[in-house]
């Protein structure tokens, strides 16, 4: 139980902490009229463009995931709780995952956000052709952190047990591609990689073509969850070593997670953070003026992705944790270091409500989370006489 409210303290105490504009619109070259045509007036060109520079303005890109999968959900929160008319717009894109996720945050013009792991440094340090990682690639918070799933035979209780099998990692560039067989370096575990889409991989998983499929992300993950094991599946413990890389973390998947893949009970695995990765434009541009709107916004607003209609990997978002090897992007460590008053009074209003509402150890968590908030309302509206 004291583990349980210590964790719900500091997770209460946190969360109270352009269109791909890479280019404004420039100018056409009028074409010379032609006799008797008819050519658009000058006001009207100029309000058009004038649109267009607003739009652009307004607008950040956020590089996601494949569709349905938590980045590309997390990404449609951020559009739609952040939205406001032409001062903000968040524009989520498909992505790959978080490995080809950093590249494109690094190259793509007009990415100005993107779904990383705090493993993406060490992998983009070990290519050779980039140089000043950290000063171009910061982040603006950790978000939760992401499961290691491995889907395989029944006879096969270990992750261990899978040396020298065929085993798929999604697609090539994707988060699990990387962090996936990192994670199984890390573990000392020698596999025969595949790079298939998750949906064929499982297909192929059912027909023997494959001895095990791997996925790294946020649980519960939709395909996972739907996946019939018709009794010859589930999935294989992972067991956390002093050898793993300081990049992982223990962690767990539960049969509430996946109910059709762990029949009762838990077992161990590994998992690596995420982080809302930012592109570190130079201060004073427009791209790093609208940068910092989204920052205000998202801090400003997070209330807002702890609501129920909000994916449930928000609960365990820290806003103030830091990332180990990584710089925070200015305008988020200015906004934290002004509002270090708001942690204070968020950590003792969840230490209050769990003096007076002694939830029990096995309360939902959802549940929790609303009645704290609940809670906090009618307390604040008391305060101020409403």
């Amino acid at each position: 139980m004291r583990g349980r409210r210590a964790g719900f303290l500091v997770a209460l105490a946190a969360h109270c902490l352009g269109l791909l504009a890479g280019q404004t619109a420039a100018a056409r070259a009028a074409e010379q009229p032609q006799a008797g045509s008819s050519q658009p007036a000058a006001d009207d060109a100029t309000n058009e463009l004038t649109l267009g520079e607003r739009m652009n303005a307004a607008t950040v890109a956020v590089i996601t995931g494949t569709p349905g999968g938590t980045y590309f959900r997390i990404g449609a929160d951020l559009a739609f709780v952040l939205d406001d008319a032409d001062r903000l717009r968040v524009l989520p894109v498909l992505g790959k995952g978080a490995g080809q996720n950093a590249y494109d945050l690094r190259f793509l013009k007009g990415i100005d956000l993107a779904f990383l792991r705090t493993d993406t440094l060490e992998q983009l340090r070990q290519d050779k052709r980039l140089l000043n990682v950290e000063r171009h690639i910061q982040y603006i918070a950790k978000l939760f952190d992401d499961e290691l799933h491995i889907i395989g035979p029944v006879g096969i209780d270990d992750a261990r047990k899978l040396a020298g099998k065929r085993v798929s990692f999604d697609v090539k560039g994707s988060g699990t591609d990387y962090s996936g067989r990192a994670m199984f370096r890390s573990l000392g575990i020698a596999v025969d990689g595949v790079n298939v889409d998750q949906p064929t991989a499982l297909d192929m998983l059912r027909k023997g073509e494959l001895d095990a499929v791997v996925s790294v992300a946020a649980k519960p993950v939709s395909i996972i969850a739907g996946f019939d094991p018709g009794g010859k599946f589930h999935l294989i413990p992972a067991r956390f070593t002093e050898s793993v890389h300081e990049a992982y973390i223990p962690a767990s998947l539960a049969s509430s997670d996946y109910p059709k893949l762990l029949t009762s009970g838990a077992i161990d695995t590994l998992a690596v953070g995420s982080v809302l990765g930012v592109y570190n434009h130079p201060k004073g541009t427009p791209r790093y003026r609208k940068l910092t709107r989204f920052v205000e916004a998202f801090f400003g607003k997070f209330d807002a992705f702890l609501s129920p209609q909000r994916h449930p990997k928000w609960r365990d978002v820290n806003l103030a944790a830091s990332v180990s090897g990584w710089t925070r992007f200015r305008p988020a460590q200015e906004w934290l270091d002004a509002h270090r008053g708001q942690e204070a009074m968020a950590a003792s209003e969840s230490a209050q409500f769990l003096k007076e509402q002694q939830p029990s150890a096995t309360a939902d968590k959802e549940e929790l989370y609303q009645a704290f908030l609940k809670w906090r309302k009618s307390r604040r509206s008391a305060a101020s006489g409403l």
